[in-house]
Order: structure tokens, then C-alpha cells, then sequence
């Protein structure tokens, strides 16, 4: 199989995957089969493959460039991926009625944790790593695999954010202490965060960073440090 037909494979089947969540008669259909935990750990093993498939397709993939490689790119993607790993850490297991398949149970929009931050938090997530590799990785196979998946992110953003409009009756009750665009309800002070942030997550996004920075070389190949 040549590089591109691989990268093309690849990607193909990673999407096709992330289908599920946005399908919520599928994802409905999977938990009850599986059961909630089982649905999250096969799905998030699923995708961590499909993903390092999909990174290491486009390592094969002929290089062509498109644009050089700047020290300052590099700085940029390790300042936002920190906001991405915490996003994503605090996100997993939260209880937010807007994301694909969330239900109102249980949430309290006086108190809405992440999701007073954005309503999409792993979405937003998403697009920023998609966003920060696609600056730093300027040759042909990289920006088709990061730009498509930047697109696919943003999109899944907006297309949660209409279906939770549309199947919310009590929307603008649940959304009033949050926001679409990170950040907005907090500076706008629709937001005001209530105590500190949870230890333990804090403490898993660290080590989750600081897996992500030691095993960057030796399993994408590429050390993320300028």
C-alpha cells in the first residue's frame, strides 16, 4: 500500500468512527449492548488506534513542504496543548446536557463546572490540537490530515450546539451560566467559577501532559520540544 493510499484508508476509518457519538440512536444501541463504561473504554481504545494509525500514515506519506517549519510554531503548540489536555480531562464524565447524546439529569447550570467554560469543551479540545499541528507541521500529508480534522472539530461544534437548541426545551435555562466560544461566559461574567478546580483532575492532566511530552519521540517520532 503506497503512503497516501494508507493516509486515505486511515483516515476514512477514523472518521467513520466518529460518527458514533453524533448517531444517538447508535451510541444508545452500543451502551445498552455494552453497557456505559464499556461503550466509553472500547470507543476511547478505538480511537487512540485509529488516531496513531492515522499519525503514522501521515509520517509515510511522501514529504512535500508546503511551508518551512518556525521554532515559534513549535512554542505555540506546547502553550495550547496544556489547554486541551485540561479541557479534555475535565470534561470526560462531566455531566453536560449540550455535548452529542447528553441528557439534563443531574446538571446544574448554577454550577456547571467545564461546561461554564464552553459547552463543547472535548470538541473545542479537538480543534486545538488539530489547530496548533496543523501550523506546526507545514508539508503536504500533515495539512491534509490536521485541516480536515480542524474542520471536522469546529463542525462538530456548531452541530452540537444546533441539535442541544433544538431538543432542549429549557435551553436558555441550562445555558445561562456558559458559553459556545471558550471563555466568552467567564469574561462576560455570566460564569463565576465556585471553589477551586477538582485536585485529582488537576493532578491527572499534569501527568497526562507530562506522558504526552515524554512519549511524543519515541512513539510519533517527532520531539514536540523546540
Amino acid at each position: 500500500m503506497s503512503g497516501w493510499s494508507e493516509l486515505a484508508l486511515a483516515f476514512a476509518l477514523f472518521l467513520a468512527a466518529h460518527i458514533i457519538p453524533m448517531r444517538p440512536r447508535l451510541k444508545a444501541a452500543l451502551i445498552r449492548r455494552f453497557g456505559r463504561g464499556g461503550y466509553i473504554a472500547g470507543f476511547s481504545i478505538l480511537s487512540l488506534g485509529l488516531l496513531y494509525w492515522l499519525l503514522m500514515a501521515a509520517g509515510r506519506a511522501p514529504y512535500v513542504e508546503i511551508w518551512p517549519q518556525a521554532e515559534w510554531q513549535r512554542w505555540l503548540a506546547n502553550i495550547a496543548m496544556p489547554l486541551a489536555i485540561l479541557l479534555t480531562v475535565f470534561a470526560v464524565g462531566a455531566k453536560n446536557p449540550f455535548a452529542f447524546g447528553g441528557h439534563a439529569e443531574g446538571f446544574d447550570p448554577a454550577r456547571p463546572g467545564i461546561v461554564g467554560l464552553t459547552r463543547h469543551p472535548l470538541m473545542w479540545a479537538f480543534a486545538i490540537w488539530a489547530g496548533v499541528h496543523l501550523l506546526a507541521n507545514g508539508d503536504l500529508a500533515h495539512v491534509l490530515l490536521y485541516a480536515p480534522l480542524l474542520a471536522f472539530a469546529l463542525s462538530g461544534v456548531f452541530a452540537a450546539e444546533a441539535r442541544a437548541r433544538a431538543s432542549l426545551p429549557d435551553f436558555a435555562r441550562l445555558a445561562a451560566h456558559s458559553s459556545l466560544w471558550p471563555g466568552a461566559a467567564l469574561i462576560t461574567g455570566r460564569w463565576c467559577p465556585h471553589g477551586v478546580p477538582s485536585i485529582p483532575r488537576l493532578i491527572v492532566a499534569v501527568l497526562v501532559w507530562a506522558a504526552l511530552l515524554h512519549f511524543h519521540a519515541p512513539l510519533i517520532g517527532v520531539s514536540p520540544l523546540p
